[in-house]
C-alpha cells in the first residue's frame, strides 16, 4: 500500500507521528554567509503571559546571547488567529527573513501556505506535524521533565495528587502519564503506602489558559485533600491558588516562583534557546533540513526548576542523579511493562516506547483517575 495509503488506515495521532517522523526533506542551501542570520518569531500570547510564550521568549533571549552578531532577531506577539498568522508570516517572508519560527499548534496551517510562497525561506512550526522541503518542525521532550516532577512528589510521599490539565492531545497526556509513572516509582522507592490505581487525579481545563477556571479547579482539589496540586496550564494561577490553600504545587513551562508560586517544589520548564540556536548554526551551515526536531535533557532543551525549600537534599540528589542519566541518553521513563487505566498492557516489558507511540499518545497509565474528555 502507498504510504498515504498506509497513514489514512492509521488512527489520526498515529497517522500524523508517523508522518512527523518520515517525512523529511532534503537541505537547504547555506544562509547569509558573513551576514547576519535574520530569524523572525511570530508568538501565540505576550512574552509576559507567565507560561508558554514567556518560555519561547526565554528562548529568544538565549539565541541573542549566545550567536549575538550572527543573528537580527524579530518577533510579533499575540498571533494566535490563523487569518492574522498567514498575514504575519508573509509579511516577514517578504521582508526576506531567512529564518521564520511559527511557535504554536495554531500556526501549522497558516505556515504551510506561506512556506509553498517563499521556497527559499526556510520556515520552523512548534509541535505540527505538516512538513515542505523548506517547512520542518520541532518539539521538546517536556515528559522527561514530568517524570522527574513526578518522582520528586512520590519521594517526598505526595500520593494524592491533583493535575489540571489542559487540552486531551498526545503532548498533554504523555506529560501526565509521565508524572504518573515517576510519582509511582518515587512511592515505591519512599515506601509510602498508596492506593496504585489512584495517585493522581486529573481535572481537565478545556483551554491552555484560564485564569479564573485554573483557580477555581486548583481550589476544589485542594478542598477535596488533594496532597499536591500539578500544574500544566500556560499560567501559574492553579500553583498560586495551591500556594494560598496551603498545599504544595508543581509548576509547568517556566519557574512558577517566578510568578508568585513560593510553595512550588519544582517547575518543569521549555528551554527552547537550545533548539533555537542549533537551527541557526545549522542554517547558516548550510546543512539545515525540515528533518522533524524531537529532543530533550540531552540537548539542554528541558529542564527542572531550583528546588524548593522543602525539597529534602537527599530527594533532591536522588531526582538529580536521574536526570544526569537522561541527559546521557538512558531515558527508561517510558521503559515497559506500562500498563494502561483498565489494566491492558500498552509497553511490554524490557520495551521502550517508540517516538511515534509517544507522539500519538491518547491513553492513560494506571494511577490516574479520571478520564480523557472527548
Amino acid at each position: 500500500m502507498p504510504l498515504l495509503g498506509r497513514l489514512a488506515a492509521l488512527p489520526l495521532w498515529t497517522a500524523l507521528a508517523l508522518c512527523l517522523l518520515l517525512c523529511a526533506p532534503a537541505p537547504a542551501a547555506a544562509k547569509n554567509a558573513g551576514k547576519p542570520t535574520r530569524v523572525a518569531f511570530v508568538l501565540l500570547d505576550s512574552i509576559d503571559d507567565q507560561g508558554w510564550t514567556t518560555a519561547h521568549h526565554d528562548g529568544i533571549e538565549h539565541l541573542k546571547r549566545t550567536l549575538g552578531g550572527a543573528v537580527q532577531i524579530s518577533y510579533t506577539e499575540r498571533v494566535k488567529d490563523p487569518a492574522k498568522a498567514e498575514q504575519v508570516f508573509r509579511d516577514y517572508a517578504r521582508q526576506g527573513y531567512d529564518l521564520i519560527f511559527g511557535t504554536t499548534f495554531e500556526h501549522m496551517e497558516p505556515l504551510y501556505a506561506v512556506a509553498a510562497e517563499f521556497p527559499k525561506t526556510a520556515f520552523m512550526h512548534c509541535a505540527g506535524f505538516k512538513t515542505r522541503p523548506n517547512l520542518g518542525t520541532y518539539m521538546v521532550r517536556i515528559e522527561q521533565s514530568e517524570y522527574l516532577a513526578g518522582y520528586l512528589a512520590g519521594l517526598m510521599g505526595f500520593r494524592n495528587v491533583g493535575t489540571v490539565a489542559t487540552v486531551p492531545i498526545p503532548e498533554v497526556i504523555r506529560g501526565i502519564n509521565a508524572f504518573t509513572l515517576g510519582l509511582a516509582r518515587g512511592l515505591a522507592e519512599s515506601g509510602t503506602a498508596h492506593d496504585a490505581g489512584k495517585i493522581n487525579t486529573v481535572v481537565w481545563l478545556n483551554s491552555w489558559r484560564d485564569a479564573e477556571h485554573e483557580t477555581s479547579l486548583a481550589e476544589a482539589l485542594a478542598a477535596a485533600g488533594h496532597d499536591l496540586i500539578r500544574e500544566m496550564a500556560d499560567t501559574s494561577e492553579s500553583s498560586r491558588a495551591a500556594c494560598a490553600k496551603g498545599v504544595a504545587a508543581i509548576g509547568y513551562g517556566t519557574d512558577s516562583t517566578r510568578f508568585g508560586a513560593g510553595c512550588a517544589l519544582t517547575s518543569t520548564t521549555f528551554e527552547w534557546g537550545p533548539v533555537y540556536v542549533e537551527t541557526v548554526k545549522r542554517l547558516r551551515a548550510g546543512v539545515w533540513s525540515s528533518e522533524p526536531v524531537f529532543t530533550g535533557f540531552e540537548s539542554g532543551s528541558v529542564g527542572l526548576a531550583p528546588f524548593g525549600k522543602a525539597v529534602p537534599a537527599d530527594v533532591a540528589r536522588k531526582v538529580l542523579a536521574l536526570k544526569a542519566r537522561m541527559v546521557h541518553g538512558r531515558d527508561r521513563s517510558f521503559q515497559g511493562p506500562i500498563v494502561d487505566q483498565a489494566g491492558q498492557e500498552r509497553i511490554g516489558a524490557g520495551r521502550k516506547a517508540t517516538d511515534a507511540e509517544l507522539l500519538s499518545m491518547d491513553w492513560l497509565v494506571r494511577g490516574v483517575s479520571g478520564a480523557l474528555p472527548r
